[in-house]
C-alpha cells in the first residue's frame, strides 16, 4: 500500500478543514452550526441540506483531526483500489446510510420516550410545538416521563449530528474487504490484529454502545448508530461489487 494522499482524499480533507474553520469564525460557531449541522427532523432547525453538509462539521479540534487522520489512513488505499468515483460512491452512500440509520434509531426513541405524554392525552403536536418554543413544563412533564427521560428527550430534540465519521465507517469496512490480512491496533490495545477481526469487532462494539447506552472508548455523545450504518454500507456496497461486477484481481473498471 502506497500511503501517499490520493487526490479525493485530499481535497475532502481541504474541504472539512474549511468548514472547521468557518465554524469557528462565522457567528462564533453558532450560525454556521445551525445552517449546517443535521438537527433532529422535527426540530425547526432542521433542513433538507443538512443530511450532506453535516459531513463536513465536527464537534472540536479531537473530533477532526481523528477523523481526517483515518480518511487519510483508510481512505489513501481504498482510492487507489477503487478509483475516485467509487471511492465517492462509498463515502457518501456510507454517510446516507449513517445518518438514516441514526435518525431512524433518533425516532424510535423519541415515540418511546413521548409515549407516556400521549397516553397522558397529549398530541404529538403539541409535545413538538412545545419543544420548538423552549421546552416542555419540567413541572408537568418530569411526573409523567421522569427527568432523566426528559434529559434523554430534549438531548434527541436539540441535539445536533455532525462529522464525517459515518463516512470513514464506510470506507473502513471497504478497506477491511480489499485488505482483509492487513494488521491494525488501537491506540489503546497496542496488538496488532488483522482488519477482517479488527474491523467487525469495532462495529459491534458500537452497536453495544448504542443499544446500552455506554461508551467503552468514544466521547458519551458518539453517534454510534451512525456508525454502524455507515460500516454496513460500506461493507454492503463491496460485497456485492466483488460478487457481481469484479473478480479476484480486478477492482476498477
Amino acid at each position: 500500500m502506497n500511503l501517499r494522499i490520493s487526490e479525493t482524499v485530499k481535497h475532502l480533507l481541504i474541504i472539512n478543514v474549511v468548514m472547521f474553520i468557518g465554524t469557528i469564525i462565522v457567528g462564533d460557531g453558532m450560525l454556521f452550526n445551525r445552517w449546517f449541522s443535521m438537527f433532529f427532523p422535527k426540530n425547526n432547525w432542521f433542513e433538507p441540506w443538512q443530511i450532506i453538509t453535516h459531513m463536513f462539521m465536527h464537534g472540536g479540534v479531537t473530533h477532526i483531526l481523528f477523523n481526517m487522520f483515518a480518511l487519510w489512513m483508510f481512505g489513501t488505499p481504498v482510492e487507489q483500489r477503487l478509483g475516485s468515483k467509487k471511492f465517492l460512491f462509498v463515502y457518501f452512500s456510507a454517510g446516507l446510510g449513517a445518518v438514516m440509520l441514526q435518525v431512524g434509531y433518533s425516532y424510535f426513541q423519541f415515540n418511546n420516550l413521548i409515549s407516556p405524554l400521549v397516553e397522558h392525552g397529549y398530541t404529538m403536536k403539541e409535545i413538538v410545538d412545545a419543544l420548538n418554543s423552549g421546552g416542555l413544563n419540567k413541572s408537568v412533564v418530569n411526573p409523567i416521563i421522569g427527568p432523566d427521560n426528559l434529559d434523554s428527550l430534549n438531548n434527541i430534540f436539540y441535539g445536533r449530528l455532525v462529522g464525517a465519521s459515518g463516512c470513514i465507517m464506510g470506507i473502513l469496512a471497504a478497506f477491511g474487504v480489499l485488505y482483509p490480512e492487513a494488521k491494525l491496533m488501537m491506540i489503546f490495545l497496542p496488538i496488532p490484529i488483522k482488519a477482517k477481526y479488527f474491523i467487525p469487532g469495532i462495529i459491534l462494539l458500537d452497536l453495544i454502545s448504542a443499544l446500552s447506552g455506554n461508551s467503552f472508548f468514544s466521547p458519551s455523545n458518539t453517534a454510534y448508530m451512525a456508525h454502524v450504518g455507515g460500516a454496513l454500507v460500506g461493507f454492503f456496497i463491496m460485497w456485492y461489487w466483488r460478487k457481481n461486477q469484479f473478480n479476484n484481481n480486478r477492482w476498477d473498471l
